[in-house]
């Protein structure tokens, strides 16, 4: 039997945030199992790591139809697992070796509370011609329209027009990309967002880590700040602490345990 334990990551409250799957295993498994697995949580990402000899986790991800090459809110879950079950002792950053190279994670304490920290690649996005049907697809017109390595990167006019976007997810999912970032600057907040993965069997995804390496440096750049408080504003939330350095971007948010379980098959 393979424990695996259901968290909510960057939030503090249970049943927010964005839910991972966190499956922590002696050695590699197969890869048609782990995708078997994710599919049966159904949650927008599960995270399957090992420990490596030399040091360090072996980390994939995968959602419910596909693996993916950078997964932010279910390597904070794999961080949190690894502290909170004694996987790793809480005062070692815990590294992580994956399809997007080496990341890293420490735990912080900051306004009384514990954060992680995540050290994440920034994904610039690059100014580009909108694809045929975006606007109608989105049920919006971005202000400006750019690609990042994985994503669409669509700017809306204002927050509000971010929160209430009522997307056709199926045109969504008929689009060239992994997902649909929709970003705007926020009142309360730098940035707030929403991101869409129809394509990768996330019609909606709560809380996107990955996003912000795109949404980190372009909202960096505008504002003339390196660090900055974002919202993603799906239906159940969540909040992210960026730190942009150069070539990489800090994610800290928070998580916390809403399930422990074994695996049966």
């Amino acid at each position: 039997m393979q424990e695996i334990i259901q968290v909510d990551a960057f939030t503090r409250e249970p049943f927010s945030g964005n839910p991972a799957a966190v499956c922590v295993m002696d050695g590699p498994a197969d890869e048609g199992w782990m995708q078997r697995v994710a599919a049966e949580m159904n949650l927008s990402e599960t995270a399957f790591l090992h420990p490596d000899p030399g040091g360090g986790f072996h980390l994939r991800w995968f959602t419910p139809t596909a693996e993916v090459e950078l997964c932010g809110h279910a390597t904070l879950a794999s961080a949190h697992v690894l502290w909170e079950y004694g996987h790793l002792p809480p005062d070692l950053p815990a590294r992580f070796f994956t399809a997007s190279g080496e990341l890293g994670a420490v735990l912080q304490e900051s306004d009384g509370r514990r954060w992680i920290e995540l050290d994440f690649p920034a994904t610039l996005v690059e100014e580009a011609p909108p694809p045929e049907g975006l606007g109608a697809a989105l049920g919006a017109e971005p202000i400006f329209y750019g690609q990042s390595r994985f994503d669409a990167f669509c700017e809306l006019a204002s927050e509000d027009a971010v929160r209430a976007l009522r997307p056709d997810i199926a045109a969504l999912g008929r689009l060239p990309v992994r997902g649909i970032i929709v970003t705007a600057g926020g009142t309360d907040y730098d940035a707030v967002s929403r991101f869409f993965g129809p394509k990768v069997g996330v019609p909606e995804d709560p809380v996107t880590g990955s996003a912000h390496c795109a949404i980190g440096p372009h909202f960096s750049a505008r504002l003339g700040k390196r660090q900055l408080r974002c919202f993603q504003a799906s239906r159940r939330g969540g909040e992210l602490r960026l730190r942009v350095e150069g070539s990489r971007v800090r994610i800290a948010g928070q998580a916390v345990t809403v399930l422990r379980g074994q695996l049966m098959a």
